[in-house]
């Protein structure tokens, strides 16, 4: 990401270069990423069936967000996916940028929205656009830089989304 960022000095062409190679590398990585982790197939489903509209925000392009989620069966879980804004990586994340524009898609308010990630850009983001937060501490090191972040919650695991939503 931060050859992204530096491209943009380069022009538009190195920059389309770059945006295309690592789009290109993004969707390739999806076919050894993995499962979803724990909790998150989940959390999508109870969204759903509690009525809940659900976007996907991401620094990452959304070709590879679309693909992955493809590739696992989650598709019909997600009306839209906001990636990385072409030909301009001032945009991403921690920018209010993508969520601003994901709860336009949405049809909704900023304030009535709530991003789940796992970065201090994502908290900084949700800070900025004026919607709320719970940050997923992934890992042990992560809980308390989310906490400082500004989340408006910090959990240790997707499961609690889920039922949370359910119930």
């Amino acid at each position: 990401m931060e050859v992204h960022h530096l491209a943009a000095q380069g022009g538009g062409t190195i920059l389309a270069a770059v945006e295309a190679k690592l789009t290109e590398a993004e969707v390739s990585a999806v076919g050894v990423a993995g499962p979803p982790i724990d909790g998150a197939a989940e959390a999508l489903k109870a969204a759903h069936e509690s009525g809940r509209r659900v976007a996907v925000v991401s620094n990452n392009s959304a070709e590879c967000v679309r693909v992955y989620l493809s590739a696992h069966g989650l598709s019909t879980l997600v009306e839209e996916v906001v990636g990385r804004p072409a030909m301009r990586p001032d945009l991403m994340k921690p920018s209010p940028y993508p969520l601003l524009k994901a709860a336009s898609l949405l049809g909704a308010t900023p304030e009535r929205t709530v991003l789940i990630g796992d970065s201090v850009t994502d908290i900084e983001a949700t800070r900025a656009a004026a919607a709320r937060s719970v940050g997923f501490a992934n890992k042990p090191t992560k809980e308390t830089a989310l906490a400082d972040a500004g989340a408006d919650q910090v959990i240790l695991g997707m499961a609690s989304i889920a039922e949370a939503l359910a119930a």
